[in-house]
């Protein structure tokens, strides 16, 4: 499962069973990323937190797209495979399948095509990235603040996607995830 020990859900309490429990409502088991990451619940919790506040001023297609565009720039199977089923709230399986082939042709606005590139940016060489980076999301009328939002949940992927992948957590397909459109997540990767 992971280069940890971690609490069998049976086991688990207090705030960790609180997370745990959140996953069994959500994907019927609890995730291997879950359990490794709620070896620090608080840690875990302040995560969940700054995500929330990131979705409340993106809204959750934006926080989707941006989320897939960074995992793909992290090379997530992970973020991959669990936010493609996230983003089936707010689009159909077809839609979410061409987006993870390729965004670009996927039928998505002009201004939330530029939010993926620049996404996929910061996930693979923010260090290098200058005022010009932005520049395309101002020409598209995006404000100071949804920059940041943008910024902030492109390395809050980050983070999260990073820690998993350096804790050797097993990749894991969840439920609502077909053949194809697991394909269609991973293939870019």
């Amino acid at each position: 499962m992971a280069i940890i020990e971690t609490v069998d859900p049976g086991e688990a309490t207090g705030d960790v069973a609180e997370i745990y429990a959140k996953d069994e409502r959500d994907l019927g088991y609890v995730a291997d990323y879950t359990r490794v990451m709620a070896v620090n619940p608080e840690a875990y919790r302040a995560w969940e937190q700054l995500v929330r506040a990131i979705v409340a001023q993106l809204a959750v297609r934006r926080f989707e797209l941006v989320t897939l565009a960074a995992a793909e720039g992290t090379h997530s199977q992970h973020c991959r495979l669990a936010h493609g089923r996230k983003t089936l709230a707010v689009m159909d399986a077809d839609e979410v399948e061409a987006v993870a082939r390729d965004f670009h042709d996927a039928g998505l606005s002009e201004a939330e095509v530029a939010m993926m590139e620049y996404a996929k940016r910061v996930s693979e060489d923010s260090a290098a990235m200058t005022e010009a980076d932005s520049l395309r999301l101002r020409e598209l009328g995006f404000t100071d603040r949804e920059i940041v939002d943008i910024t902030l949940a492109a390395a809050a992927r980050n983070y999260f996607s990073r820690a998993i992948q350096a804790l050797a957590v097993s990749v894991e397909v969840p439920p609502g995830i077909s053949d194809s459109l697991r394909g269609a997540l991973l293939a870019p990767l």
